[in-house]
């Protein structure tokens, strides 16, 4: 015999109650095994895929882990020094684009670059805040990441995480798929693959993008001669992953510190236009078609809202966990009202389409 509707709804809404309880008190405890599952997730698929040219699970998880083991030493010996250096030099070097920008002001401005101005005053502020106090910023985050995610943490619990995640992966999902309930266990499945399709097109797809798009951005404006080329496309290759914050954000700074570098030289400030804006083009045109799709169903204001809103209640983790739940709000929400177009409350006593 079958539960009431009410009485379903109201244990699923327990079930959902007691998970964002336990998100909210143990936040920073099951960081790690959230990143490292997050990261078993987005292997998943290349696990499969060496699985089927002949490897066995087990082999294609070792294969996986040497691979990720050399990209991770590469990139420390590599690239991490280089992007500290010019985060660093970036703090460093902003009394001297405050005082470019003062000498700006003053060649076509001068009306408001009087010495006893406020706004020459404010510059002036800016710019030796952010010597004295960068420096100690940049200190007092890492610090606090530090507390946060401890280096055993971050070097040793999530890769092992990982990896044991990977290679139990097919098996979790068939023993979670024995525990549905026999009656709903179709539509369970069913919602279970729509949710697993638009997070993975957008998850797997836009780390991607934003993979390509940050090297691409790092090495052109590296090329192109911008100072903090590379700390710059970085940042603008990592906020690709929100709608719209990537290109505008990098953009913005990169044309910004383009137009201190290189003033009067129009052609090497545009050069750096141009960079982004053949990176939108692509990014728009061939890469978040081809690696994202059209069809995830997550709208962007949608996303952007429920970062906004997971990362407040719950932080870092709120974040990691934004995507997932707003792609399967989203596939529940669709389903619920292709029910309800189907129902007796929508369709009326007579069937049929208009008044």
């Amino acid at each position: 015999m079958a539960l009431p509707v009410a009485t379903q709804l109201k244990y699923w809404g327990i079930a959902a109650a007691v998970f964002f309880v336990v998100l909210w008190a143990l936040g920073d405890v099951i960081l790690p095994f959230l990143i490292g599952a997050a990261v078993a997730y987005f292997l998943d698929p290349l696990a499969d895929r060496l699985e089927s040219v002949g490897l066995s699970r087990a082999l294609s998880v070792a294969v996986i882990t040497v691979l990720g083991i050399l990209i991770f030493v590469a990139t420390v010996l590599v690239v991490v020094p280089t992007l500290s250096n010019q985060a660093t030099a970036l703090v460093e070097s902003a009394p001297e684009l405050s005082r470019k920008l003062q000498e700006f002001v003053t060649r076509h401005f001068p009306e408001l670059a009087d010495a006893d101005s406020a706004l020459r005053q404010s510059l002036t502020a800016i710019g030796d805040t952010i010597k004295e106090r960068g420096g100690q910023m940049l200190e007092t985050l890492l610090g606090s990441v530090s507390s946060l995610i401890s280096i055993a943490v971050l070097f040793v619990v999530v890769p092992v995480v990982a990896v044991y995640l990977l290679y139990d992966w097919d098996r979790m999902v068939a023993r979670i798929d024995d525990l549905l309930p026999r009656e709903h266990a179709p539509v369970i499945r069913y919602l279970a693959s729509e949710i697993d399709k638009t997070m993975s097109g957008f998850i797997r797809g836009m780390g991607t993008v934003c993979l390509i798009l940050g090297t691409y951005y790092a090495v052109a404006l590296m090329l192109a001669g911008l100072q903090f080329g590379l700390v710059v496309g970085f940042a603008a290759g990592l906020l690709t992953f929100i709608p719209y914050v990537g290109a505008l954000v990098g953009g913005v700074l990169a044309i910004g510190l383009a137009l201190f570098q290189f003033w009067g030289d129009w052609i090497q400030i545009g050069l750096v236009a141009a960079i982004f804006v053949l990176g939108q083009t692509i990014e728009g045109n061939v890469l978040t078609p081809k690696l994202v799709g059209s069809s995830i169903g997550l709208h962007p204001v949608w996303l952007i809202f429920a970062l906004s809103v997971f990362g407040a209640l719950f932080g870092f983790v709120g974040m990691l966990i934004a995507v997932p739940v707003a792609a399967a709000i989203g596939v529940l929400a669709r389903f619920a009202i292709g029910q309800y177009k189907h129902s007796q409350l929508y369709r009326g006593s007579v069937d049929q389409d208009g008044p």
